[in-house]
């Protein structure tokens, strides 16, 4: 692909949107895992959260072809993206010593890194099949993803420590995007179909998975909250 040609350019602003979509993902996990650090440590885990986010990807974009060939890889990344949104949630409410994401700046940064690296997967092979192969598209397409989740990250923390209940929508959408890994897992196309040929079934059958997803993050969170606020309650 010529540089700075219209296919270019073409190929450029299909990168930005696809940032602009899936970074949200990386920016929302970020300032939840961040919430309950201290101040002066909620700001560095944010920077170096999105500097590991950026390593990862760059790690993966360089392996795509190879990454491509990994069988079970959106179902394994959906499944454990699943698991982080719970644990998200389940941190809620806990008091300070309840986990290593709950109030510790390394706690926080493995959470980041292990989600990064689980919803990098749809970022890389956006990014890489909208540049068609053409590096510097791929480089630009990593570059602009920073300010991105740098600013939308501190934009979510920002809203959490308003709106604590964004908390919830948040894992919703990780959720969200978990279930969406799932179905679109190579090894379950004759199962769920793909986005070109969709029967009325499947496209059923996959918004079903995607509010069972929802459903179950958000009441196992619910859930773990209140057996915490039962065992932390005082004895009459």
């Amino acid at each position: 692909m010529e540089f700075m040609s219209a296919p270019w350019w073409s190929a450029l602003l299909a990168i930005v949107l696809i940032d602009l979509v899936l970074a949200g993902d990386n920016a929302i996990v970020i300032a939840l895992a961040a919430r309950n650090l201290p101040p002066d440590l909620k700001q560095k885990a944010i920077i170096w959260g999105t500097v590991g986010a950026i390593v990862v990807r760059s790690a993966m974009t360089v392996g795509v072809v190879w990454l491509l060939k990994i069988p079970g890889l959106m179902l394994v990344g959906g499944l454990g993206l699943l698991w982080i949104a719970y644990q998200l949630l389940a941190d809620q409410g806990g008091d300070e010593h309840d986990g290593p994401s709950a109030s510790t700046f390394w706690g926080a940064m493995k959470t980041i890194i292990v989600a990064d690296a689980l919803m990098g997967v749809d970022n890389v092979l956006g990014v890489a099949g909208a540049a068609h192969g053409a590096m510097d598209l791929v480089i630009i397409g990593l570059l602009i993803s920073v300010p991105i989740v740098v600013f939308g990250s501190n934009v979510v923390l920002k809203l959490v420590e308003r709106f604590p209940a964004i908390i919830q929508i948040g894992a919703a959408v990780l959720a969200f995007t978990a279930a969406k890994m799932v179905v679109h897992e190579p090894w379950l196309v004759s199962f769920f179909g793909t986005d070109a040929e969709l029967s009325g079934t499947q496209s059923v059958t996959r918004w079903a998975v995607y509010l069972l997803a929802v459903a179950a993050v958000l009441g196992a969170g619910w859930w773990s909250q209140k057996r915490k606020s039962a065992g932390t309650t005082p004895a009459a």
